[in-house]
Formats: C-alpha cells, structure tokens, sequence
C-alpha cells in the first residue's frame, strides 16, 4: 500500500487550498506559503525565501526563472567585511562540513520558489516550456497509483529537465567506444579515470564477474566487452537498474550480463568481484547523492566485510576508490587497511590514476587542497 504523499496548503483568494507535494530529495513542505508573481521583487523574494516561506509562482515562467537565478546571485555574495572577518578552516574536514553545510542552505533557499503542475505534467504558466517527457522520465508512476495534480520546487524542475537532456545526449566513454546515457537520479559516469584503471587492469579470468553497485552499468559494460561471458552486475536503486538495462542493450551485451535488485552481494561466488563504492563517507542530502556519499562508508565496509564469502579461492576483488576522503579528514588510510585485513584479504595489485576533472584546477573551490592531492585506485584484492 502507497502511504499518503504530503500535502502543500495554502490560503488564496481566501480558501484553503492544498495539491500533492512532490520533492525527490525528501524535503518537507513548506508550512508558510505565499502567492507569488510578476510584480514581487528579488529582494522580496530572497527574504521570504531565507525565512523558509515558499513562494507559489502564478505568473510567467521565464520570469520565474529569472527569479531563481536573482536569488542564488543574492547567496552567492559574499560582503567584503563578513569575507575579511572569516578565519580559514583549520581542517580538511571542517572546510568540507563548512562547504556541506553552506551547500545545504543554498539548496533550501531556491527549494522556496515553488511551481504547480498539472496530472499530465502540463504546467498551468505562461510561457511555460514542455517538460512532459521529461517528468514522466524522472517521475513515474508506481503500479495502481493515479496521476493527479502536485507542486515541486522550480530547482528541481530543472535538474529534472537537465538529466533529461544528459539522457538523451549521453556521456562518451572512450573505454567502451561508445555512450552511457544516465537516467535521472542516477550518477552520470564522468569521471572517467576509474573507467580506465578497470579497462587496464589484468583480468584473473573471463568465466564469470559480479558487478557490485553497477550503477548506469558502465563498468558491467566493459567487463563484458573485455570478453566476461557472464556478469551479475546488482544494484538496491530500481532507477539504477532500468538504466543500466538501457545502456546494456544499446551497447550490445545485455546478454551476457543479468541485473539483479539486492543490497551488496548476489548468491553464489565469483573469481571476479568488482566495486566503485561511494568515496566520501557523509550523509547524502538527495537520492542521486548516494552514488558519492556513503554515510559512515556503509558500502565501503560492507563489501570489504562480505566479498571473502562470495570470492572464489583464487579470484580477485577490485575495489576502486578514491583519496579524497583521506584528503579531507574523513577517513584515513589506517582505517581502510584495518577494513581490508579484517575482511580476510590481502592487497596483490594496486593501480593509481590521478582525476582530470575541472575541479582539480580550480583554485575557489573551498576543497580545492584536498581535490588537488586527489588519487584514484584500483586494488587488487585476493583471500589470505
């Protein structure tokens, strides 16, 4: 049974109002709401908006638009004096809580401009764009439930139609020579450099692989192109799982992999187990966050404590897996080992890649000392 989905109530032109409220990163609905237009001011706007009243927009669209992008200009200023006065943080990891924190705020502030669709994902503005495919794509209906009318947030209205666009044009993986298209929700494999360390690493065999958290399906892809003749590639994220499915078949090789919805580890043993956990242990704050923030690293522990009984004798595990977190305090390299042995593995192989993402050079991102120090690994992981 479908447990009942929140409501957003409003009074206008004096009645009590209320439609379903939809908010794909678990927000509440705003308690305070106000009728929003053309006529109402940036200023206006942004101090409702800091003070958690959601703005119900009934005019143009594109002013709407407008608006959010005037609020985020509004957070995004830092004053010279309050800039001067801020001391620098003494940690990796305090600077990361900081950025999290000031990340998290931003979001509930632009989460406040609030807009209305119809059943149909028809939405009831001027000037509004159609975004039907683009909500049924991220929205869809779970079974015996009906389509009725709800508001979102316009933030995530246009993330929604920005995975959209991401699904339609794909992401090139020069590895597999061919594309990945994410759907929503689901990470987008652009980083490619631990792509490359799977495409290079030797392979212990070719008989059978299991692909732990597969994601878009990228690497359960490659696998079967390096000559796997079968891979049981899991995922928990039904999401994840019609992904990767579209991404298998367009690429030629869903027959020699089967999906399965499962936490970690399918039944069974295999001489290849391969993981790309998430690499910053930290609570995620949206569902597509879970692919890079594992709280308490939960995935992390959890295939370095179970892979020994599903590996064969003389298979190998590969764990792919990122610095970062070492880099911003949240984790050291102690700890990862201590996980390792206690797992009954031992290390036989490590390969290191150093990310080309943007980011690494960007001296104003507040993580920049850790990205800058950043490696990416591929280890070769065997029983004692």
């Amino acid at each position: 049974m479908n447990p009942t989905p929140p409501l957003l109530c409003w009074l206008e032109n004096d009645t009590q109002q209320s439609l379903r409220w939809h908010s794909e990163s678990g927000m509440a609905p705003p308690k305070r709401v106000q009728i929003a237009d053309d006529r109402m001011t940036a200023d206006a706007a942004y101090k409702l908006a800091c003070e958690g009243t959601g703005l119900l927009w009934r005019g143009d669209f594109q002013n709407a638009r407008q608006l959010l992008q005037a609020l985020a200009r509004r957070i995004d200023k830092k004053p010279e004096k309050s800039a001067k006065k801020t001391k620098a943080p003494a940690s990796g990891a305090e600077a990361f809580h900081l950025h999290r924190q000031a990340q998290s705020q931003r979001a509930r502030v632009l989460a406040m401009v609030l807009i209305p669709f119809d059943a149909d994902f028809k939405i009831p503005l001027r000037r509004a764009p159609d975004v039907q495919q683009a909500c049924s794509e991220a929205y869809p209906l779970a079974a015996g439930e009906t389509a009725t009318p709800f508001v979102a947030s316009l933030r995530e209205l246009l993330g929604v139609v920005g995975a959209h666009e991401w699904r339609k044009k794909g992401v090139e993986i020069t590895a597999i020579a061919g594309r990945i298209h994410p759907h929503y929700g689901v990470f987008s494999p652009v980083r490619g450099e631990y792509i490359d360390l799977v495409a290079k690493a030797p392979l212990p065999g070719n008989e059978l692989a299991f692909d732990i958290g597969t994601g878009t399906g990228v690497l359960a892809a490659l696998l079967a192109q390096r000559g796997i003749k079968k891979i049981i590639a899991t995922d928990q994220d039904p999401r994840a799982l019609q992904c990767a499915r579209e991404n298998l078949s367009n690429l030629g090789v869903a027959q020699q992999v089967e999906l399965l919805e499962t936490d970690l580890f399918p039944e069974g043993r295999a001489p290849m187990i391969v993981c790309n956990p998430p690499w910053i242990p930290a609570r995620p704050s949206s569902p597509i966050e879970y692919a890079v923030y594992d709280p308490d690293s939960r995935m992390l522990r959890g295939f370095l404590a179970g892979v020994a009984a599903h590996l064969e004798p003389q298979g190998e595990a590969w764990l792919i897996l990122s610095d970062i977190a070492e880099h911003l305090g949240l984790r050291t390299s102690a700890e990862l080992w201590s996980w390792i042995e206690a797992g009954g593995l031992q290390v036989v192989g490590k390969m290191d890649i150093r990310p080309q993402h943007p980011k690494t050079a960007d001296t104003s991102d507040p993580l920049h000392a850790a990205r800058a120090l950043e490696v990416t690994s591929l280890w070769r992981l065997k029983l004692v």
